[in-house]
């Protein structure tokens, strides 16, 4: 999926100022920024819910930008909206099954791939006859990530879905989107707030401020740059290759604050990295 140029905005207030965005299939784009920065407007536009003012947003090699949110799911988009937006009166199985509804298959299709779906999120599999708003917050992120599954889609675009989740469950999450990737070859856009757990999923990173893209790059670059530890990682981040956790999900914790010895330590033999992207991408916001 390639996102060039867009503009777009609520009426007369423009949101995004040409930001440009790609992610390629099998591999996971993580945009980041503040409250405000304009992800879940570029989001929005990406999925057809906004109409972009200008620019173009490309699957594969056709242009959706002028297409509805409907043709654009049908083209192979599926997005994970904030808050989970479950049907919570309706049981798992049947949430699941209306993810698939931009494909026409027979029951015996939607079966397979509810039991495919379900392989990744083991915890659902149990819960299939359980109405969605029975489920723990965690639970329904997981619902609303294979909701978005069920028709296959080839672009999985998600909205902050760490949102709220305790740090295990984040993990549990962030390390099947990484198994989607591969498993599938799927093109993930992720928008989030929790930095340091978007970035060791990513293959490429954009932080965002101010409707605009102020950096790129690769995300291990973008972590140990200044400006990204200051704003986003409390300034006293230390980049110290985490320890495996037990049960193989990486750690997706907020960034070690180190002190005393073991900060002295750390800082003598960590080198910050240089931010590497393009500089054309490094600008102040606006036009």
């Amino acid at each position: 999926m390639q996102i060039q140029d867009v503009y777009a905005g609520y009426g007369r207030l423009e949101v995004l100022h040409g930001v440009s965005v790609g992610v390629e299939p099998g591999s996971i784009a993580a945009v980041v920024g503040a409250n405000g920065a304009g992800k879940t407007t570029l989001l929005r536009t990406v999925s057809g819910l906004l109409r972009a003012s200008s620019g173009t947003v490309a699957l594969g090699d056709r242009d959706v930008t002028r297409l509805d949110a409907e043709s654009i799911a049908a083209a192979g988009l599926a997005h994970v909206p904030e808050n989970r937006l479950v049907f919570p009166s309706l049981t798992v199985a049947d949430n699941l099954t209306l993810g698939a509804w931009t494909r026409r298959r027979d029951k015996s299709a939607l079966a397979q791939r509810r039991a495919q779906v379900v392989e990744y999120f083991p915890r659902l599999a149990e819960r299939l006859g359980q109405p969605a708003g029975t489920l723990s917050g965690g639970e329904q992120q997981m619902l609303a990530v294979g909701r978005g599954l069920m028709a296959r889609p080839s672009v999985l675009i998600l909205d902050e879905p760490s949102l709220g989740l305790a740090p295990r469950v984040i993990r549990e999450i962030f390390a099947t989107l990484a198994r989607l990737r591969s498993d599938e070859g799927l093109a993930i856009l992720l928008v989030e707030q929790n930095v340091r757990a978007a970035f060791k999923i990513a293959d490429r990173a954009y932080v965002m401020d101010r409707g605009s893209v102020l950096m790129e790059g690769e995300p291990t670059a973008l972590l140990d740059d200044e400006r990204v530890q200051q704003a986003y990682l409390g300034g006293g981040y230390v980049r110290v290759p985490p320890e495996p956790a037990e049960d193989g999900v990486p750690d997706c914790s907020p960034g070690t604050q180190a002190t005393g010895a073991d900060h002295r330590s750390e800082t003598s033999r960590t080198t910050p990295g240089r931010l590497r992207a393009d500089p054309a991408r490094s600008r102040p916001p606006g036009r």
